[in-house]
């Protein structure tokens, strides 16, 4: 029992924003592409796929996070107690925990077409490097976003079998919305990380936090909207859109607070709320 806690602790399998935040844009692609006028079965099956694979390479990404980073979450307070950093787990063992949920997410994928497998497979550099990039640049969040919102491009290639126009443009705005919330999420850490030297997009605009923030979603909604654009997607759709609009630039701007830690962590798990809406836009548009 007490290595199966240190599994979920160190998995962050308590924490279910983190493979949510990565299951949306899944969710988004494959709804996108599917033709709702054939069977649903299919559907549902593959978004089943991509919620087990999501879990399974979110599990994954902490477990190499933790072991790149073990020297400096030893030295956050927020992440001194994480099995790695405090001596709890060997990394031996966490890269055989890495190395079963690789194969099972590897057992996920391999029920896609080739086309799926081999893009999906070419994101591995990217998503195993981002812990990396904190200590390189100020923009680790932009690496999040474009590998964190791969899946938008699966979800499409899933149905489809090749990559459009369409899926980049809404794959560019996806990019933008991590962009915004993962800065919100790195000043909960930002007096440590400048102490120890590491950078990030919370640092680089801690003086115009709020003036980045809405930059970011902005892009996000104008892509979006271009996005709908591009598939022909009638008024309706034009209209859906201001929903998780006013989420991001009414509640999430609005509440966040840079000097308070509480504040940051709520405003980032209420994107978990947001992809849920915006699922739920692409899923009435394309049914109506």
């Amino acid at each position: 029992m007490t290595h199966l806690k240190l599994f979920i602790d160190l998995t962050r399998l308590k924490k279910p924003i983190g493979f949510m935040l990565l299951f949306w844009p899944c969710a988004w692609g494959l709804t996108l592409a599917y033709d709702f006028s054939l069977t649903l079965n299919n559907y549902f099956f593959y978004l089943t796929l991509f919620f087990l694979g999501s879990v399974l390479m979110r599990s994954a990404g902490c477990i190499v996070n933790d072991i790149l980073d073990k020297e400096f979450d030893a030295k956050v307070f927020r992440t001194k107690n994480r099995p790695i950093a405090s001596g709890k787990i060997s990394i031996k063992l966490a890269i055989y925990y890495a190395f079963i949920l690789c194969f099972l997410a590897l057992l996920v994928l391999l029920n896609f077409n080739i086309f799926t497998i081999i893009l999906a497979l070419g994101s591995m550099p990217l998503a195993f490097s981002y812990p990396l990039m904190k200590r390189y640049t100020y923009w680790p969040q932009l690496f999040l976003g474009i590998t964190f919102n791969y899946g938008l491009l699966l979800g499409w290639s899933a149905v489809k079998g090749q990559i459009e126009l369409a899926p980049i443009l809404f794959y560019l705005g996806a990019i933008f919305w991590t962009l915004g919330y993962d800065t919100v999420y790195g000043y909960q850490d930002i007096k440590d990380d400048e102490i120890i030297g590491l950078k990030s997009t919370s640092i680089k605009f801690k003086n115009n936090a709020k003036k980045f923030l809405f930059l970011c979603f902005s892009l996000l909604i104008i892509l979006f909207v271009a996005g709908g654009y591009y598939m022909k997607f009638n008024s309706i759709y034009f209209f859906l859109i201001l929903i998780p609009s006013f989420h991001l630039f009414f509640y999430q701007i609005k509440t966040f607070d840079t000097n308070d830690t509480n504040s940051c962590l709520k405003v980032f798990k209420s994107n978990n709320f947001f992809g849920l809406i915006v699922f739920l836009c692409f899923l009435l548009i394309k049914n109506i």
